[in-house]
């Protein structure tokens, strides 16, 4: 296999155009996030590996047919996501490949991105219910008895919101891992990142922290029951209660 980056180790009077690296002169619009994703989209499809040396900065702004401060922006993201680690010299290298670190870019998009909080609840509707599916077919009776456990502890942080977010964010994790499946698990932690400074808001509203213990208690029986089904609805109701919450904690947010 031709190596994608063998144009780019020749001397800047020989490289080619900037479509040889796989596209054209990228648009001005987001450009910095273009790189980073077309670097992203070498990595997962093995184009690039974990200890390839990125070439240097001036032989990527010639491939890419940019300037050196939207790249910098782009291989600075990249590093703070820990995809690419700086050597000495100037150069990059890339990491380990692990999932927290491939859907990194994807967080970092849903932080960056206007919100939307229909589209945001979407989302976690489609990830999360099916987490719960997997979590309650799947998960050792060890993880069903810290769920359950979780989620009855809430009872005593109904006036605590910090410490509540603290519980709450370690009873969906235990889901996620419950559901036995890395990708998507981390996936739903990155939706669960989002907005969080509406969610701060929302968790100090009266009756809302109560309420989310219910819920988490429903959640938690219909696993324990092995009841999917059940299990998935309760957390429909969980959701809906979330993304009403919040609505109302972003008008507040917003004033």
């Amino acid at each position: 296999m031709t190596d994608p980056f063998a144009l780019l180790n020749r001397d800047d009077s020989k490289l080619g155009s900037a479509s040889d690296f796989g596209g054209g002169t990228l648009e001005r619009q987001s450009i910095s996030e273009q790189v980073a994703n077309r670097i992203m989209g070498m990595i997962k499809s093995g184009n690039l590996k974990s200890g390839d040396q990125l070439p240097t900065e001036q032989q990527m702004c010639v491939a890419f047919g940019i300037s050196r401060p939207p790249l910098r922006e782009a291989l600075k993201a990249l590093t703070l996501m820990g995809v690419l680690r700086s050597r000495q010299g100037g150069r990059y290298t890339v990491t380990d490949l692990s999932t927290s670190r491939l859907v990194a870019p994807f967080n970092t998009m849903l932080s960056v991105t206007d919100y939307k909080v229909e589209e945001h609840f979407e989302a976690r509707a489609v990830v999360d219910l099916e987490l719960v599916r997997f979590c309650t077919e799947r998960a050792s009776d060890e993880i069903r008895a810290r769920i359950d456990k979780l989620a009855k502890d809430g009872r005593a942080f109904h006036d605590d919101p910090v410490a509540f977010r603290l519980l709450d964010i370690e009873f969906h994790q235990a889901i996620n891992r419950g559901a036995g499946n890395e990708l998507l698990a981390g996936l739903a932690m990155g939706l669960y990142d989002v907005a969080l400074n509406v969610r701060r808001v929302a968790s100090e509203a009266p009756g809302v922290i109560e309420k989310s213990v219910e819920q988490h208690c429903a959640v938690s029986a219909a696993i324990l029951e092995g009841d999917a089904d059940g299990a998935v609805a309760a957390y429909r109701d969980h959701l809906d209660h979330i993304r009403e919450t919040t609505i109302q904690a972003s008008a507040t947010v917003n004033r």
